[in-house]
């Protein structure tokens, strides 16, 4: 493979982050990027298609979800990464949560935290180090799970794929884990400083597992949704989860909008290998699947591939009718996830031979947008926002 090139800040500022100081990190772009971005985020919020109705059907459309924050430029599931991803203008902030020992909600991709924290240079958790079985697949490295809160806390976050994302490690242990309530906590303040609701999109990870040890996420991420007023219909929420019985857990305990994650066709969600139940996702996403899902759920969350497949060769192939037939039911289609280096990309936007380089993402976000989903997660959210705003002004 090609050694990847070494990226410049002023390289990166082609399709980078905002200039914006976040929480006692800040990038300075180049020739004056910095506002460009900031002057086309305010030309996106000019041009938002709007849907009519309140709660999620006001959002714009095709409404940016900030995938783990501004995670392409700040190390993921950070209170700097998810400022930054608002900062840029992203319309929803997402945030996975996972439980500590003693049941407070925290924000990681997974429970298993030796990628994404500096728990591995803490010799006093060098004993917590153990191998899990977590939905089927054996992980070894040190769990939340087997953490208090306070433990948590003496940990600090890093980047989780340092290779690709170079910069984003100058951000190393910059910020701690945060809870799920400091997030609430902080939409709140922000929501107050910008005279608007911040939108969240919170995922329940691993449901099953969780509640097998007793660690139940739904009844407590309820409470803290009816603390902070985050229980109604319109609420300005979305709860997402790649498990269907986790969603339909939660429409028994709260009315806040709701939307299923699908992984590849060919999968099983968890808590179907559990049960017995046979359905693959591919069975979900059929007529029946989506009227089914649509029975407790708002929209899906579909992997990008289910709607436009990829060949052999990487590249985009026939469009599915998921699209229309997730809309014949109301459902919106929420897709994962668009970044912007060519490891990541469709082969036909791959951009040079350096994996870890800028491929044409707006050119993918166009063809992604053309097949009428109703957003989609970035890890670059100032990417996703112009092409939206080119998309829009078509």
């Amino acid at each position: 493979m090609t050694q990847p090139e070494r990226r410049t800040p002023a390289r990166r500022a082609v399709l980078g982050a905002a200039g914006a100081a976040v929480l006692g990190g800040s990038t300075v772009l180049a020739g004056g990027t910095a506002q460009a971005v900031q002057s086309a985020v305010a030309a996106d919020a000019g041009h938002d298609r709007r849907r009519t109705g309140h709660g999620y059907r006001s959002l714009p459309v095709p409404t940016v979800i900030a995938h783990r924050g501004a995670s392409g430029y700040r190390p993921e599931h950070t209170l700097g990464s998810y400022q930054l991803a608002l900062d840029m203008g992203a319309h929803v902030i997402e945030q996975d949560l996972v439980p500590t020992k003693d049941g407070h909600l925290v924000c990681r991709h997974e429970n298993e935290i030796g990628g994404t924290t500096d728990v591995a240079d803490h010799p006093e958790f060098a004993s917590r180090k153990a191998t899990k079985t977590i939905d089927g697949v054996p992980l070894t490295g040190w769990f939340t799970e087997d953490f208090t809160l306070a433990e948590l806390k003496t940990l600090r976050a890093k980047e989780r794929i340092p290779a690709t994302r170079q910069e984003n490690t100058l951000y190393d242990g910059r910020w701690a884990v945060p809870t799920f309530e400091e997030v609430l906590r902080w939409a709140e303040q922000e929501g107050r400083r910008r005279g608007r609701e911040v939108w969240l999109h919170v995922e329940t990870k691993h449901p099953t597992y969780f509640r097998s040890l007793g660690l139940a996420l739904e009844e407590r991420l309820a409470r803290l949704l009816r603390r902070y007023g985050r229980h109604r219909a319109d609420s300005p929420v979305f709860l997402q989860s790649f498990e269907p019985s986790s969603i339909q857990r939660l429409a028994r305990l709260v009315d806040s909008p709701r939307v299923v994650l699908l992984s590849a066709a060919s999968t099983r969600p968890w808590d179907f290998v559990q049960s017995g139940d046979p359905r693959t996702v591919a069975d979900l996403v059929t007529p029946e699947g989506l009227r089914w899902i649509a029975s407790y759920a708002q929209g899906i969350g579909p992997t990008i591939d289910l709607i436009l497949p990829r060949d052999a060769s990487g590249r985009l192939g026939t469009e599915t009718t998921l699209v229309r037939d997730a809309h014949a039911e109301d459902l919106i289609l929420h897709p994962y996830t668009q970044r912007n280096e060519n490891s990541f990309l469709p082969a036909e936007y791959r951009r040079g031979t350096d994996p870890v380089a800028y491929g044409d993402a707006f050119g993918a976000l166009r063809r992604f947008f053309a097949t009428g989903i109703d957003g989609i997660f970035s890890d670059n959210a100032d990417t996703a926002l112009l092409a939206a705003a080119d998309f829009s002004d078509r």
